[in-house]
């Protein structure tokens, strides 16, 4: 398994760097795997179930209701997902895959609304296809606001890890900052955006009140997740799921932003799962949680999920 093989080298390398006193290892140690690792090929097209179809070579979609459409990428490593919620009056574009093809014209075929893009976060499996969007929103936090010139965010190495692929990160053009906590109002259907940080400072996910859905993006999804790249954080992670906990209701469904390596489905999480979550970083906190592998270090989360961490992360 490719995950299994990234873990091994992973661990490889972090002796040698340990060795060499490495303080800097969540930004040395991708750089170097990626120099030593080959750049993932497209797999071939899976078979699909009757309710995926596919638009193109590159991406499938699935309609999870009349107005929210799962845009997948089953033939990309990370197996990404986008999500294209429909108002009566805009939609919202949330990310926009990895960019081995051009999303806007998958996205032009299932609506004539305007489209508005919120990436999730700023790596480079998010932000693929966004300079085909003139449309372009933020997350409003005083971080991404200190690096705007001119109206433009280039992404940091660290931020975009374009390295890992051999990609430059894209210049955006910032079309609005939507504040934490902001409604959005799409015409007849109202989005509330969340900041939830742990994989990434800048991660968000929105809040579907009327369907009791959140999508979560990297956040949680029934991948491993990276708490071990620039920028993660698992302490944040820990905040993220106690105030999640503290305000979704029981039926919540989580949307994720990686698909299961089993199925060509969007990726649907439960609480049980976000609570699965919240009892791992609670007993990584206290230091009695088991893992496996030296960096990352491996949690187990449930059979679904598991979680990878930094060296001595609490």
């Amino acid at each position: 398994m490719r995950l299994r093989a990234i873990l091994f080298t992973l661990s490889l390398l972090v002796v040698a760097g340990l060795a060499l006193g490495f303080a800097n290892r969540r930004t040395v140690l991708p750089r170097v795997f990626a120099l030593l690792v080959e750049r993932p090929a497209p797999k071939a097209p899976p078979p699909l179930p009757p309710s995926v179809s596919w638009s193109g070579e590159w991406y499938t979609v699935e309609r999870l209701d009349e107005a929210t459409i799962a845009i997948g990428e089953p033939r990309s490593e990370g197996r990404n997902v986008s999500y294209l919620l429909l108002g009566e009056q805009r939609a919202l574009l949330f990310d926009a895959g990895e960019g081995w093809a051009d999303l806007a014209p998958v996205v032009d075929d299932l609506t004539d609304l305007p489209v508005t893009v919120l990436p999730s976060h700023l790596h480079y499996d998010h932000l693929g296809s966004v300079g085909s969007f003139s449309a372009v929103v933020l997350p409003d936090l005083p971080m991404l606001r200190a690096q705007v010139r001119d109206g433009v965010l280039v992404p940091t190495a660290d931020q975009f890890l374009g390295f890992v692929v051999d990609r430059d990160p894209p210049a955006l053009r910032v079309a609005g900052w939507w504040k934490p906590g902001d409604v959005v109002d799409l015409g007849g259907r109202k989005i509330v955006l969340r900041h939830t940080p742990g994989h990434t400072p800048e991660s968000v996910s929105l809040w579907d009140p009327q369907r009791n859905w959140l999508f979560t993006a990297d956040y949680l999804t029934p991948q491993p997740l990276f708490a071990f790249l620039p920028g993660s954080s698992i302490g944040e992670y820990r905040a993220t799921a106690r105030g999640l906990l503290r305000i979704m209701p029981e039926d919540v469904v989580l949307w994720g932003g990686h698909d299961e390596r089993t199925d060509t489905l969007a990726p649907q999480l439960t609480i049980s799962d976000l609570r699965d979550l919240a009892a791992t970083l609670e007993a990584i906190g206290r230091g009695e949680a088991a893992a496996s592998g030296i960096f990352p270090r491996v949690y187990p989360v449930n059979e679904r999920i598991e979680i990878w961490a930094d060296i001595g992360d609490r």
